[in-house]
């Protein structure tokens, strides 16, 4: 099973995820294909064009694939900005579409990399950031997510069982059919 997330800079993707491996039952495992990391080694290569944001999620979406066996969980965190690519992935990949939602205020109050102050300074400002997801670069909402779970109204442990929950009545569905 592969579960593509989708959200905003500091919503809470990397650390639902590692909840979620945290609160999995034996026999559930959770393996994590973390943008971030990723974006180290895989995607070194890439900028933050739309295209190279696009290839991006491609590239994660395949990493995914390869790393899906039996029983697994494969869990994409990553902003993945666009629709179509996630629709893409959905269409490959047989991935499921979970929107991490999270409100601007509360990103900004948040902002755990400080990305938000710096692309929230003035145009001039030598430490503008001028790509920042959200702000001053796009981002597409999902027209058609699987689970929204918003993480400025729950908490992260309240997010992981919603989340956990979802997963163990997809996989029961399609053991089922």
């Amino acid at each position: 099973m592969i579960i593509q997330f989708t959200g905003l800079s500091g919503a809470g993707k990397s650390s639902l995820a590692q909840q979620l491996r945290q609160i999995a039952q034996p026999g559930h495992e959770i393996v994590i294909v973390d943008g971030d990391a990723y974006r180290q080694t895989l995607c070194r290569d890439l900028g933050f064009s739309k295209e190279d944001r696009m290839e991006n999620i491609r590239r994660l979406g395949a990493e995914a694939a390869r790393l899906d066996a039996a029983g697994k969980i494969i869990i994409i965190a990553a902003i993945n900005p666009f629709d179509s690519v996630r629709k893409e992935l959905e269409e490959k990949y047989n991935a499921l579409t979970v929107w991490i939602r999270c409100d601007i205020p509360t990103l900004v109050e948040r902002d755990t990399k400080g990305l938000y102050r710096r692309a929230l300074l003035p145009e001039d400002h030598p430490d503008k950031l001028h790509n920042l997801t959200g702000i001053n670069d796009p981002y597409e909402s999902p027209e058609s997510a699987h689970l929204v779970l918003d993480t400025h109204l729950q908490s992260l442990e309240e997010s992981a069982q919603a989340l956990y929950q979802f997963l163990l009545d997809k996989r029961q569905a399609s053991s089922a059919s």
